[in-house]
């Protein structure tokens, strides 16, 4: 059975080439040449993973992504790979800070591609690894409540929007609550490889998580920084 994807790209040569290639690894992936149609495209029929491009005449996908995330229901959720042209640092940034879960600079492989979305599948569709044997899904701290297998968040009964990357970060970080962390071993956690050189793509992820989860994000009480070396996930909170 094939998996159903949709890749937002106004490069017709491109998305063909991706279309042939992740084809042939059992994803069905429909091309929408633009914004418009892409988002029109994604009510009628909801895929698995979008692969947004991020530079597109008219609307572009930061617009793109701005507006899937504003959608009502489950559609708003739905995995996100950008594509960000030559790896532009400040792309990678205002993509991920728009609620994209991964991003992928072009030119790229397209078995890197493959591999992305399969990561990004796996982290939305299985449990976490660690704790296995856990008696609960739901892990509670205060008036902060992760349910693991509904994959949703709350807090004093107030659900709070993240992305799928998101959640999963939240999860490792709460897991290992009271241990300080640094951004590589979040990452080894989360996306299961190594932190790539001056990517802070994490520092722009957990400034998301923190404006979901925190009363004040600008002095966090559940999320703490430690100067130098990285984050730790509180064990006592209100």
């Amino acid at each position: 059975m094939t998996s159903p994807l949709l890749m937002i790209e106004d490069d017709g040569r491109l998305a063909q080439m991706v279309v042939d290639y992740l084809g042939q690894s059992g994803f069905d992936v429909t091309h929408a040449p633009d914004g418009e149609q892409g988002l029109q495209h994604l009510q009628l029929v909801l895929p698995e993973l979008v692969i947004l491009d991020l530079m597109m005449p008219g609307m572009d996908g930061l617009e793109v992504c701005r507006r899937i995330r504003a959608l009502p229901g489950d559609v708003a959720r739905v995995p996100i790979i950008m594509l960000t042209a030559k790896g532009d640092p400040m792309d990678r940034i205002i993509g991920l800070e728009m609620g994209a879960d991964d991003y992928l600079p072009k030119p790229f492989e397209p078995r890197e591609l493959l591999a992305r979305i399969r990561a990004v599948l796996r982290r939305r569709g299985e449990p976490s690894q660690v704790n296995t044997t856990r008696s609960t899904p739901v892990l509670r701290f205060g008036s902060l409540d992760i349910d693991r297998d509904a994959r949703t968040v709350q807090v004093s009964g107030v659900a709070c929007e993240l992305t799928s990357y998101q959640f999963d970060l939240l999860v490792a970080l709460a897991e290992r609550a009271g241990r300080v962390l640094t951004r590589d071993q979040i990452m080894e956690a989360v996306r299961g490889r190594e932190l790539e050189a001056f990517d802070r793509s994490i520092d722009v992820h957990i400034g998301r998580i923190r404006n979901a989860i925190e009363v004040d994000s600008k002095d966090p009480k559940r999320i703490l920084t430690v100067r130098g070396v990285g984050y730790v996930f509180a064990k006592q909170q209100d």
